[in-house]
């Protein structure tokens, strides 16, 4: 019983870090979009704060976005639930999130704002998470 637990929480661990690495890959993919296609700067210190500014706040959603799944997958597991295919939820979650970001920056209208922003990250990382739980029992 302990050894499974263990391994479900080592799981929900490495699930988390995958989270954040997808989600911080999409964000830099989006920033240097941005700073190539869809920003003005008329110097080279502007290229590079506007390039910097958006890589800050993508790793700083993405290790959100890993706390999130973090403390979901946690959750789950002290319900007895096991997270399944975490490789592919991870990836989904990056996938969401540059669909996401490219959409708000080609489409201005759709930017809602910070706050309705990372609540939309925040229900979609953890339905994300939800989805990929499987029963303990049919798990093993």
């Amino acid at each position: 019983m302990a050894a499974q637990t263990s391994e479900r929480a080592e799981v929900v661990i490495y699930y988390a870090a995958w989270t954040v690495v997808c989600a911080t890959a999409a964000g830099l993919a989006v920033a240097l979009l941005h700073t190539w296609r869809f920003s003005y700067h008329p110097t080279p210190t502007t290229l590079v704060t506007t390039l910097l500014g958006d890589a800050v706040v993508a790793v700083a959603l993405a290790a959100g976005q890993g706390a999130t799944a973090l403390a979901t997958g946690s959750l789950l597991a002290r319900f007895g639930r096991t997270l399944d295919r975490t490789v592919l939820l991870g990836l989904l979650v990056g996938a969401f999130d540059f669909l996401l970001y490219l959409t708000q920056m080609v489409v201005p209208a759709t930017e809602l704002g910070w706050v309705p922003d990372l609540g939309i990250l925040i229900v979609a990382t953890v339905l994300i998470t939800v989805y990929g739980t499987a029963s303990a029992k049919l798990a093993a």
